[in-house]
């Protein structure tokens, strides 16, 4: 079992920046490649970035690439994604992910999903 709890959501202007966080409880976080997706209303669920189990290896979805960055702290158990330079269209919930399979997750399937939280970019 890996709980995964996101915080750092909110209501931000174009332009600007959040940090979201994703805190993994149990001792097999490190094991794992964690993932960020992220779901509009009324659209399906897109993936957004991830990270391999040890950090060395980053993807992300084409339209947030050079504006977003994951990133993770394996003895805090917990993973980042910094979104600057935020777009009315990266309103969404955005939840993280986590699973032993890097191809797995970069595509959805995921073994664990936190609950999500908001991100709202206002024009």
């Amino acid at each position: 079992q890996v709980p995964l709890v996101e915080s750092g959501g909110g209501l931000v202007q174009a332009g600007g920046s959040l940090r979201l966080s994703c805190a993994a409880s149990g001792r097999t976080f490190s094991s794992y490649d964690m993932g960020w997706f992220r779901q509009a209303p009324g659209k399906e669920r897109q993936f957004v970035a991830a990270i391999s189990w040890n950090g060395g290896d980053t993807y992300y979805q084409d339209s947030v690439r050079g504006r977003f960055t994951i990133s993770r702290d394996n003895a805090k158990n917990t993973v980042y994604l910094q979104m600057n330079s935020l777009k009315p269209e990266d309103t969404a919930v955005y939840s993280c992910a986590a699973d032993l399979n890097a191809v797995k997750l970069r595509f959805g399937v995921a073994g664990y999903w936190g609950q999500g939280t908001q991100v709202t970019v206002s024009s």
